[in-house]
């Protein structure tokens, strides 16, 4: 039998700890994301949420490794990655937002895991061990007791369709951020990926306003509405997205994505805060959640050689 030693189980609980954070983080932004949705169409607000995260993240990069840093990062491949981790992820889970409630929204990435292990397994030859077995059933099955809890329906609808393929964008991406850009910190990372994702977003908003004419109403963004694009951007964006890149750099996307069906929960406990209701089923779904989380990666069983 192996053990995991104290020396290594510190960082591994630090790395979910700081997963935790991500996902409270991103949670925060979809309740926010309903104060400016009604008045911003969904592919100029994905280059609105890119563009404000990214004018947090490249000025920061500068300042903490310096202009070198910058010109010899891999910017082509970043914009291709951000394009569709960010870019066509995010353009998704707006349109999601758009068909259907925020809870509803996050209950859906409980199929994150599974996206993420199936990479994991097919790309990397990752066994397929007791422990990880173990924990992915806790993980989906968490947010199986999430999904009654918060009373989603699973109707295949264009919202549903549409957080699905954020979620398979997003899992997909944030793997390939880890493994396309070696060379680059979390910092740098985040910052090349969500910066080609706003330059890509913003060339299509343009043009979707030019054809179409979906241009953002702007008399009717006050100071409520464009904080909630803030929070959307900055925060759900920005910094989430950093911490999120750390914790797949350490965890790996199967471990880390184990941690999205949480997401409900602290969606639920935003919304309470706000002045919703207390749901206990959430909560019992997200303790499942991260206790499987912790057996996938070892932490509260020991795997066989």
């Amino acid at each position: 039998m192996t053990a995991i030693s104290p020396t290594t189980r510190r960082p591994l609980l630090l790395a979910n700890l700081i997963c935790l954070a991500s996902m409270v983080v991103w949670a925060a932004g979809l309740p926010a994301a309903d104060l400016i949705l009604p008045h911003m169409p969904p592919v100029a607000l994905t280059a609105g949420r890119a563009t404000l995260a990214a004018m947090v993240l490249v000025p920061l990069w500068w300042l903490i490794e310096g202009r070198r840093a910058i010109l010899q990062a891999d910017w082509l491949t970043g914009a291709w990655i951000g394009f569709v981790t960010l870019g066509l992820g995010s353009f998704f889970i707006v349109l999601a937002l758009h068909y259907n409630d925020a809870v509803t929204v996050a209950i859906v990435t409980a199929v994150m895991p599974v996206i993420g292990i199936l990479l994991e397994c097919i790309a990397d030859k990752r066994p397929f061990t007791r422990a990880l077995a173990v924990g992915l059933v806790l993980s989906v099955g968490g947010g199986v007791i999430a999904v009654g809890g918060a009373g989603g329906r699973m109707d295949f609808g264009v919202g549903i369709l549409a957080a699905l393929v954020s979620t398979l964008c997003y899992t997909w991406g944030s793997r390939e951020t880890v493994r396309a850009l070696p060379h680059l910190t979390p910092l740098g990372r985040c910052s090349v990926t969500i910066t080609g994702c706003a330059a890509i977003a913003l060339a299509a908003a343009a043009g979707d306003g030019l054809i179409r004419g979906q241009w953002p109403d702007w008399q009717a963004i006050g100071p409520a509405e464009f904080a909630g694009l803030a929070v959307f951007g900055i925060g759900s964006l920005a910094i989430s997205q950093l911490l999120w890149i750390v914790v797949v750099g350490r965890l790996g996307i199967g471990a880390a994505s184990m941690h999205s069906n949480a997401t409900p929960f602290y969606t639920m406990v935003i919304v309470f805060l706000l002045g919703g209701i207390w749901n206990w089923w959430q909560t019992l779904g997200a303790a499942i959640v991260v206790l499987g989380a912790l057996i996938a990666q070892g932490l509260l069983i020991r795997e066989s050689r």
